[in-house]
């Protein structure tokens, strides 16, 4: 997959950004396309003044653990696991708009006081330009934190962090779109550690079944799932359909549901002005 000259420019200003930092970095890492990058580049500019840290809590899926270290086993980096207790935070467990600005928070906190153990200066996360438009509450609290976004400052977009991981050759290049687990609450309901260990069995059975990009949604006491809109057909055909049937009943979940408008980020989110107006967002 090769890149444009426009592309080209925004990786030369991305090097310089990441040269520009002084006393090293700590890098955000999910495993994710962005952060992925952030963290390979951040690697290849500044070497042994770099180090990459995942947040590990119930909201995170063991697979997304699993092949978040890998990645960076892959590509010769260290991957730092920091224990988050956002689920200790009664604000968090809420569930409101704001539970990713709680999220974050928890995030960067764990970052700054490692940053300080290890000596590093600054903070970096995997924001991008499409994030800038989007209701973002853990941007609010990078902000607050002083954390950086260099991909955000040098202006990659979600179709720039692909087209470049594919020119280097990352496994992360058409990695589907990912979430941690609470966003698959409904805002208003707590989130909870048996539900979330229920929707990250649940969304693995659709993995085994071969769905890439799915979600889970709870909805009171029945599973609404989300695959992609190619998907839909197979996901009602007779045995695939029995199987996943049987598998959420056998989960806990009374009714399943097939969302008829497919995957899609965000669907159980809302910005505070619509949450006061009971209108949930889709995006």
């Amino acid at each position: 997959m090769s890149f444009d000259a426009g592309l080209a420019d925004k990786v030369i200003r991305l090097r310089e950004i990441l040269e520009g930092l002084q006393g090293g970095a700590m890098v955000a890492f999910s495993g994710g396309a962005d952060s992925a990058l952030l963290a390979v580049e951040a690697h290849r500019v500044l070497g042994s003044r770099f180090l990459a840290v995942i947040a590990d809590s119930p909201t995170l899926p063991r697979a997304e653990l699993e092949s978040a270290l890998a990645f960076g086993t892959e590509h010769g980096f260290a991957v730092e696991v920091v224990r988050t207790r956002e689920m200790e935070n009664p604000a968090f467990v809420a569930n409101d708009a704001y539970r990713c600005y709680h999220c974050k928070r928890e995030l960067f906190t764990s970052m700054e006081s490692l940053a300080r153990e290890r000596g590093m200066a600054n903070l970096l996360f995997g924001a991008i330009a499409d994030d800038a438009g989007d209701w973002r509450p853990g941007m609010k609290a990078a902000s607050e934190l002083g954390v950086r976004a260099p991909l955000l400052e040098a202006g990659f977009t979600k179709r720039d962090v692909r087209a470049r991981s594919g020119e280097l050759g990352l496994e992360t290049a058409d990695k589907p779109s990912s979430a941690c687990l609470s966003s698959r609450f409904p805002q208003g309901r707590p989130i909870g550690l048996e539900d979330l260990a229920r929707v990250e069995r649940a969304e693995a059975l659709l993995k085994r079944l071969g769905f890439t990009q799915c979600r889970v949604r709870l909805q009171a006491d029945a599973a609404r799932i989300e695959v992609e809109p190619h998907e839909l057909e197979r996901a009602v055909s007779g045995e695939v359909r029995a199987e996943i049937v049987e598998g959420m009943k056998a989960l806990g979940f009374r009714f399943v549901s097939l969302d008829l408008e497919a995957f899609r980020s965000g669907s159980l989110s809302a910005r505070p002005s619509e949450m006061n107006h009971g209108i949930g967002r889709n995006s």
